[in-house]
């Protein structure tokens, strides 16, 4: 038996129709499942609290809600229907400790992995590939589409609006059904035919196509359309869904091509898996796999009809569970966590400012300073020292790391790129690890290093720029753009030059020595005999390396790159990264006191660049990108 919560767990499925709830008592034991019309009530909230008054039981304390529509910040609109509400407010009126919103097919996609085989029917052949990509779609009162990418420990949901993508027809049946919808809606969405209404307007445009007119052939509702089909005493109601299945078939076949989603695409929402058998034998398979040099791509893919009825409340319950343990674990890295623990360390009036956002802790994402503070009884310089107490360069800089603490997301880990992937893999792995090394090196900057790195170089009077190997064309790209400043600068890649340079150094002379290791021979050498004639050596590289424990200055570059590969995807963009950083920061130190000598330069790279051009040599640098930065 699973172990039972301490209080039940509120979940909620909201849709434009309906709304679903359940109490989770323990880890996927449901109770109380009930089904209300979104109509019986008039908002969000009487929904809500008329479930809450007619179950018994202790208070709850969490809850989770999968609601149809893109969920962004604090406020909720939502698209098919017409409630909005504050999840903050909403929280503190239903006395909630917890309150996590999260679009329905991302609490689906998180359900996907943890369903049993008996929740699963099969369409097609296709054999899944373990720990690969996987790819949701269903269609109810609106098309929900989402995905769910394999991670270290877990997985990553992907919450997108890719129901809203434009419909394309594939045969002279779907070019009259576009036809017709164009006649009602200038953009003709993938969801205006793939769901509820979107069946009723399939049936409408081959009611049109065939001659049939409004008083001949009344208009049907989508439970009726199905309903004739399956009883096969309607052919109109027959070719309408039949329509609609292949329909979703090329959708669910987009999908598939988009996230080379080989570990298979699950169909939920509320109309497929009420066709049953009729789906299988539909014209869904024959489509999905119709498209033409990637047929073959696409056969391999096996597509499934969820049969849980339950799943998108498991998913929620998932990520209610991850967001809860985050906030729970003493070595969590969350906002929300560090201020608790931190609560002790702060001063009177910061401690205001903490105690204030963790009560309103989606709240703070939309308001402006001068509210926080008003709302906090501080000054507003109160609250950027609060924020640079956790280690934030400011207010936008905490009210993103508090956005991901409230979102509950698996974070995204390093994953090896493989000689077996396929194109589509490798694209998502160097896209992933590159975007995961950013926001992990983002979470662990050191300002008083960045701060004295741009004031040594901003004062320096040479700067000497020196990388091996693959991080010469950073060391490239750095000479570039402090020249473009003003600054006098060289920088050597040639390992016969580096000690060369090093001789004509002098005392407050910088060098910049970039490395993805820290520990190459002769970038080593280039620190001692720098150091050695009163040079200042800051480095951008990796904790724990050599170069990092010589140099004066230390700006870390972690990354979870295997080096021995020799190609240093992630960290030469990391590098990259450190040296915009600096730039920017000798930039605004200098502020606006660009002088003549400077603004002369800048017109001299104009006229040697019209030069070139002249003599058919291409420029390395449009001259609007160095007036841009210049000014």
């Amino acid at each position: 038996m699973p172990q039972p919560h301490p209080s039940p767990r509120l979940l909620a499925d909201i849709g434009g129709t309906y709304a679903r709830f359940a109490l989770e008592t323990a880890p996927s034991v449901l109770e109380h499942i009930r089904l209300i019309p979104c109509a019986e009530h008039a908002d969000f909230h009487s929904t809500v609290q008329a479930y809450l008054d007619s179950v018994p039981g202790s208070r709850i304390e969490h809850a989770a809600v999968a609601i149809a529509n893109p969920v962004e910040g604090d406020w909720v609109r939502m698209t098919n229907y017409h409630w909005q509400f504050s999840i903050e407010e909403e929280r503190q009126r239903l006395l909630l400790d917890t309150l996590l919103v999260v679009n329905d097919f991302t609490a689906l996609a998180m359900a996907v992995p943890r369903l049993q085989a008996h929740e699963r029917v099969a369409v097609g052949g296709g054999q899944p590939r373990e720990r690969s990509v996987l790819g949701v779609i269903g269609a109810g009162t609106g098309l929900g589409v989402s995905g769910m990418i394999p991670a270290q420990g877990g997985w990553v949901a992907l919450g997108t609006e890719g129901g809203h993508t434009s419909f394309a027809p594939r045969d002279e049946r779907e070019m009259a059904i576009l036809r017709f919808a164009w006649k009602q809606y200038r953009h003709v969405s993938t969801e205006r035919l793939l769901s509820g209404q979107g069946l009723e307007l399939i049936y409408a445009a081959l009611c049109e196509q065939a001659g049939h007119t409004q008083r001949s052939t009344p208009a049907l509702r989508a439970p009726d359309i199905t309903q004739r089909a399956l009883a096969r005493t309607d052919e109109l109601c027959e070719q309408a869904v039949d329509a609609f299945c292949a329909i979703m078939g090329t959708a669910a076949a987009n999908l598939a091509l988009t996230l080379g989603a080989f570990g298979g695409i699950y169909i939920g929402g509320g109309i497929v898996p009420r066709l049953g058998p009729y789906f299988e034998r539909s014209s869904f398979r024959q489509r999905f796999e119709d498209k033409g040099r990637m047929s073959d791509y696409l056969r391999q893919i096996p597509t499934y009809v969820i049969q849980s009825a339950e799943a998108t409340f498991l998913g929620a319950s998932a990520i209610l569970e991850t967001h809860l343990q985050a906030l729970g674990s003493e070595s969590s890295q969350s906002v929300l966590s560090q201020i608790r623990r931190g609560l002790e360390g702060l001063s009177r009036a910061e401690r205001k400012v903490a105690e204030h956002v963790l009560a309103h802790p989606r709240q703070i994402l939309n308001d402006p300073i001068a509210d926080i503070a008003r709302a906090a009884e501080v000054s507003q310089p109160t609250v950027i020292r609060f924020c640079r107490s956790l280690g934030c360069e400011g207010l936008s800089d905490f009210k993103l790391r508090l956005a991901s603490s409230l979102t509950g997301t698996v974070p995204v880990t390093h994953t090896q790129v493989t000689p077996e992937d396929s194109m589509a893999e490798l694209g998502g792995k160097v896209m992933g690890n590159t975007a995961a090394a950013i926001l992990q090196v983002r979470n662990h900057l050191n300002r008083e290093s960045i701060d004295r790195a741009i004031d040594l170089i901003n004062g320096a009077p040479r700067l000497s720029i020196h990388a091996s190997g693959y991080m010469g064309v950073v060391a490239q790209d750095a000479q570039f753009k402090f020249l473009r400043l003003g600054l006098s600068c060289n920088a050597y890649t040639d390992p016969r030059l580096h000690q060369l340079a090093t001789g004509v150094l002098h005392e407050k002379d910088v060098v910049l020595v970039i490395s993805s290791s820290g520990r190459t021979a002769e970038l080593l050498e280039v620190v001692d005999a720098a150091q050695a004639r009163g040079a200042l050596v800051v480095a951008v590289t990796v904790g724990q390396s050599p170069l990092a424990r010589r140099a004066d200055v230390v700006l870390l570059a972690e990354h979870s790159e295997d080096l021995e590969t020799h190609v240093p995807m992630v960290s030469r963009i990391l590098m990259l990264l450190f040296v915009d950083i600096l730039a920017v920061g000798v930039a605004l130190r200098r502020g606006q006191s660009t002088d003549d000598a400077l603004i002369s330069r800048i017109r001299a790279v104009e006229q040697q660049a019209t030069g070139d051009r002249a003599l058919g040599v291409q420029a390395a640098t449009p001259l609007a990108h160095l007036s841009s930065h210049s000014r």
